[in-house]
């Protein structure tokens, strides 16, 4: 992974939904290393909204989306949320 690539959170874990961010939201990477194993990614929401989050991620619990990312899919899981 490298830094602007789209990634998928495939996990849901209590430390990233603190911070909003649940099991199937897509993001980018948006700092150039990985540190601890971990990347700095940005969730946004569609248009000119504000973004979800911008947090830390283990590389383990992402996956790479070759093709892009839907900030469509962040607002529907969020609403699932209650969010």
């Amino acid at each position: 992974m490298k830094e602007m690539d789209c990634v998928e959170v495939i996990v849901e874990k209590e430390r990233y939904a603190k911070e909003g961010v649940h099991k199937g939201m897509q993001g980018w990477i948006c700092y150039p290393e990985c540190v601890n194993s971990t990347w700095l990614v940005n969730f946004p929401q569609y248009g000119a909204k504000d973004d979800i989050a911008e947090i830390s991620i283990k590389e383990e619990d992402l996956v790479l989306l070759p093709n892009g990312m839907d900030a469509r899919v962040n607002e529907r899981i969020k609403a699932e949320f209650g969010e």
